[in-house]
């Protein structure tokens, strides 16, 4: 009997066109064939969720130029339609759904976003932990039923986005500790940063990762997300966890966002079967993690901003790579004699 992925390459390899003439296409198509385990994938309601929490170190201004209150003023954008990962979703009917995962503001209840607040943002990692044991639980557990949600409404593959003033400090100790690089390796301008800003910023992680015993010291996963937060990266890797437990293709954007995957990996290292990686972003470090994960991504726009938006221009890819294998004639069907191509 021929196995999945045989036939798969079969169907590929019949199509009208030289072999591997469709390039990273080709791969996508026979990933998503595998995983949703036939020669005729479909890509049904695509989805990105984003995530919005606040760091308690961003409130000092050690790690970020912008103040913490422009979290929820992005939010408030998201929700208004004006933002870059708006605009993206409506130009390719991509269903968004924005996440209150601990912003430190109240928003009306009666607008368009899940409310799911953990905390008026984490704890100060400078300080402590970020993050309660019952807190990550909880933040993990609600990723997962929003997924099962989406999930159940007809999605099948999703991607997740974030916001979060500080979050790139946060992604950056993740980073630390789960790839083993050098904290300097890590950290980035993030948003806005000039250099002396930049240097304050590494040397306050580079503290944090003293207090914690980060990037020497083997810890759970459990325990790093609780020392360096923040509530958006946790709710991220149940989300990821819940996705792939779903069966679904997931498609991974950004710096902090592949942080959370870093996270939710180390649960559970099958997740990257499931994973198509929708750019490497200008961040310092998402090359590094990329590597690490020993991934390539689809595309290369120097784009640093997160949201998701490297997910939204990559999701159009990969509908274009499961409507080659539906719908491109193959040699046999269309009179043609594969010898000469």
């Amino acid at each position: 009997m021929q196995t999945i992925q045989a036939a798969l390459e079969e169907a590929i390899n019949s199509k009208t066109k030289p072999p591997g003439a469709l390039g990273r296409l080709e791969e996508i198509a026979l990933q998503v064939g595998l995983i949703q385990q036939t020669t005729s994938p479909v890509i049904s309601k695509s989805h990105i969720v984003v995530f919005a929490a606040d760091h308690g170190i961003a409130a000092e201004g050690l790690v970020n130029p912008y103040p913490q209150a422009v979290t929820a003023q992005m939010v408030l954008n998201f929700l208004a339609g004006g933002a870059a990962i708006n605009v993206f979703c409506r130009q390719h009917h991509i269903q968004l759904t924005v996440v209150d995962a601990g912003v430190n503001a109240e928003f009306d209840t009666s607008l368009p976003l899940i409310h799911g607040k953990l905390g008026y943002g984490t704890a100060n990692y400078a300080n402590g932990k970020a993050i309660t044991a019952s807190q990550l639980a909880d933040a993990m557990q609600k990723g997962a039923a929003i997924v099962a949600d989406i999930y159940t409404g007809g999605c099948n593959t999703i991607g997740f986005g974030e916001m979060g003033i500080g979050n790139t400090s946060s992604a950056a100790l993740i980073m630390h500790q789960l790839c083993k690089q050098p904290l300097e390796n890590c950290t980035g301008l993030g948003t806005g940063t000039n250099q002396q800003q930049y240097q304050l910023k590494l040397a306050t992680l580079q503290k944090a990762a003293s207090l914690h015993g980060l990037g020497n010291t083997d810890i759970s996963t459990d325990e790093l997300l609780q020392c360096i937060g923040g509530f958006e990266i946790a709710m991220m890797a149940g989300a990821y966890l819940k996705a792939f437990a779903l069966g679904m293709v997931i498609v991974v954007d950004g710096f902090i966002s592949t942080a959370a995957l870093l996270a939710a990996h180390t649960y559970n290292n099958q997740i990257l079967s499931h994973c198509i990686f929708a750019h490497t972003s200008g961040e310092k470090g998402h090359q590094l993690m990329l590597q690490y994960l020993q991934v390539q991504p689809l595309l290369q726009l120097g784009m640093r901003l997160g949201e998701g938006t490297g997910a939204a221009l990559a999701i159009p890819l990969i509908q274009s790579a499961v409507n080659f294998l539906n719908e491109m004639a193959s040699f046999k069907s269309a009179g043609i004699n594969n010898k000469a191509v």
